[in-house]
């Protein structure tokens, strides 16, 4: 069976699937976009998702294309029409379609709509949290609003190719002061030497993961230490344990950095714990 994709409104094959080369998203990255995982065919941390969405596009002075209710039925029905259970539900929101000019178009220039669905083999995610994943350091090189889920991700992208290259599934960003303040796709944790939860806090320039505002709530109410405050390299390497999270990784236990082994090198109690506590959140609060 063709994927099938939503595009302003219609819904076609993937194979078909297109938009105007004029769009703001593809000519400037004017865009936003958002990503849920998918639990039984149910959208995950469905009010973190929408609060992101909204307040990304606010920043951006890109209108909604629809009210949430309208665009939660639009997201199910591409779920559905796709037949995915387990996956991911990516949506883009551009400015719209307008001449090419750096300047916004005019107000009333309709923002334009993408909704794909993918497949995830949870079996597979599982077998890899179970062995542990390797990042890579890389110097923190984006804008100054990372907190704004944007489709300008060139950086990314390059600091991901750099991991890939050395078998690593992640990069790091470190900043001007030494420190990691996130990952390419996904947020930074360790467990300390000290056994406290830590991962950087929002005041800094890195995105307001909603996998990691949930994680914040399920460590706390498992009675774990939380801090949220920087750390660096070298304190990652002498970590217990470290981990990323993201609506693709969940909880992924990291086990090297820059070739060198975290903690004893091998996933630790502390994320396997989270990962499966934060699974059965993501199920329990899904629709």
């Amino acid at each position: 069976m063709s994927r099938i994709a939503y595009v302003n409104g219609r819904f076609v094959a993937k194979t078909d699937a297109v938009v105007h080369i004029e769009d703001r998203g593809y000519q400037f990255a004017d865009a936003g976009y958002e990503v849920w995982a998918l639990f039984g065919g149910k959208l995950s941390d469905p009010e973190g998702h929408f609060a992101r969405l909204e307040r990304s596009l606010g920043e951006l002075r890109i209108p909604m294309p629809m009210s949430r209710k309208a665009l939660t039925v639009v997201l199910k029905e591409t779920v559905r029409r796709n037949r995915v259970s387990e996956g991911l539900v990516y949506l883009q929101v551009s400015r719209g379609v307008a001449p090419r000019d750096h300047a916004f178009p005019a107000a009333d220039t309709p923002p334009a709509i993408v909704i794909t669905v993918s497949r995830v083999d949870r079996e597979a995610s599982e077998a890899r949290a179970r062995k542990g994943v390797a990042v890579v350091t890389t110097p923190e090189n984006r804008w100054g609003r990372c907190d704004i889920k944007t489709v300008g991700l060139l950086p990314n992208a390059m600091a991901k190719q750099k991991a890939r290259e050395v078998g690593a599934v992640e990069a790091w960003f470190v900043d001007d002061l030494g420190l990691v303040t996130e990952g390419a796709s996904s947020n930074a944790w360790i467990v300390d030497r000290d056994g406290a939860l830590r991962t950087r806090d929002t005041n800094a320039n890195i995105l307001r993961g909603v996998t990691r505002l949930s994680l914040l709530d399920v460590a706390r109410q498992a009675g774990l230490k939380v801090e949220e405050r920087p750390f660096t390299p070298q304190e990652a390497l002498d970590a217990q344990e470290a981990f990323i999270t993201g609506a693709g990784t969940l909880v992924l236990p990291v086990v090297l950095m820059d070739g060198k082994p975290i903690g004893s090198g091998k996933p630790g109690p502390v994320a396997a714990r989270l990962r499966a506590l934060y699974i059965e959140h993501a199920k329990a609060t899904a629709v």
